[in-house]
């Protein structure tokens, strides 16, 4: 049951879960597996996206699954690998020359092919969806000011880039709206025109008023650091790369030395974190009412690591489970470890608190002219 009192969950704690979410449909190919987590991903927006402009763009996300669906599969019947015994469509295969060997240009479509690449196309798909929900349901602007200090000029880059797909959704619908209250009925290929104009100029209006507003609350000003100070930072996070590489590197591959696996990786990422902690000393900054964590944010985050956890547990005990049988063509099976997993992803949209409710304008005032020329 949801609390009384209406909230926005943290938004890293959102991304944290869409992330999870995405790594556990990363390794499968499964399609049950992959409409229960692109489920998931849509019951969580649905349930808990907010009012503001981005929480509407999740659609334009799964329009672009849709749209990689389809794209894979038209690759296939161009150029990919024709196998199975079930023709759908007969096609003329065209001759290339030697140095083209091992790639079919048409040729037969056949049943196992196609839907080999339209599962793979389809999990591209639902990592596309994870990442959209997080999107849709995190203020990418409280997002920011959650970031340590070192890393606000990315994060800035990061947000701005981030609000692009759901600012022009929103540009889109508002021009859609004021064409339609204009009378104007203009579909297809004529409307481009008429619709791409305004859109891209209140782009650019934002993006005026997103710098005007950031450069006003002091975004990208430091202050002076020594010089000691700035080769100590450096030396700590290149150190924290470096080590990380080499402690992942080490955990991959079996064969290196002990030393180079997790205690590499821990060295690494305490190295880095101690740059990053340097690196904010530059950059000093105040938040007004730091967003809370608190058991909501540990349930959103624990689902989606759960997720992934149980599809890592079915894949070391049967990954055969986690693919779509194609060579025969058979009915995929259903790992009910990995499938509690991921509906147990689902547990946000009922046990987090529920975003705040619009707000509401109250009745305008009238303007007097005395009012107006006090205010000029």
């Amino acid at each position: 049951m949801s609390p009384a009192l209406p909230r926005s969950v943290h938004p890293m704690a959102w991304w944290g879960w869409a992330i999870g979410l995405a790594v556990a449909v990363s390794s499968v190919t499964n399609p049950f597996l992959l409409l229960t987590g692109l489920g998931v991903a849509a019951l969580v927006v649905m349930s808990r996206r907010g009012s503001s402009p981005w929480a509407r763009s999740f659609r334009l996300y799964l329009w672009l699954g849709a749209f990689i669906v389809t794209v894979r599969a038209v690759l296939h019947v161009l150029v990919g690998l024709k196998f199975g015994d079930v023709v759908l469509l007969p096609l003329p295969e065209v001759s290339l020359p030697s140095w083209a060997a091992g790639i079919n240009l048409l040729g037969d479509v056949r049943l196992d092919g196609l839907v080999s690449a339209v599962t793979e196309g389809l999990r591209l798909a639902v990592m596309i969806a994870c990442i959209g929900a997080a999107n849709a349901l995190a203020n990418p602007k409280r997002l920011l000011r959650t970031l340590p200090g070192a890393l606000s000029e990315i994060g800035s880059a990061v947000v701005v880039t981030i609000t692009v797909a759901p600012q022009l959704a929103d540009s889109v619908q508002r021009v859609m709206k004021a064409r339609a209250l204009r009378g104007d009925t203009a579909r297809g290929i004529r409307a481009l025109p008429r619709v791409a104009l305004p859109v891209l100029e209140d782009t650019l209006d934002r993006s005026l008023l997103l710098a005007s507003a950031m450069d006003s609350r002091g975004y990208g000003r430091r202050e002076v650091v020594t010089s000691g100070q700035r080769l100590l930072t450096a030396a700590c996070t290149l150190g924290g790369l470096l080590a990380s590489a080499v402690g992942i590197y080490g955990v991959l591959d079996a064969t290196t030395p002990g030393w180079l696996g997790a205690p590499a990786l821990a060295l690494g990422v305490g190295l880095s974190l101690t740059g990053i902690w340097l690196g904010g000393a530059a950059n000093a900054r105040s938040t007004y009412r730091p967003d809370p964590w608190r058991w909501a944010e540990w349930l959103t985050v624990a689902s989606g690591a759960a997720a992934a956890v149980a599809v890592q547990v079915v894949m070391r005990s049967n990954a055969d489970a986690l693919g779509m049988p194609v060579d025969p063509l058979e009915v995929p099976a259903l790992p009910l470890v990995a499938v509690a997993g991921l509906l147990l992803a689902a547990l946000p949209a009922f046990l987090t608190p529920e975003p705040p409710p619009p707000a509401t304008r109250g009745p305008s005032v009238a303007r007097t002219p005395a009012t107006v020329g006090g205010a000029s």
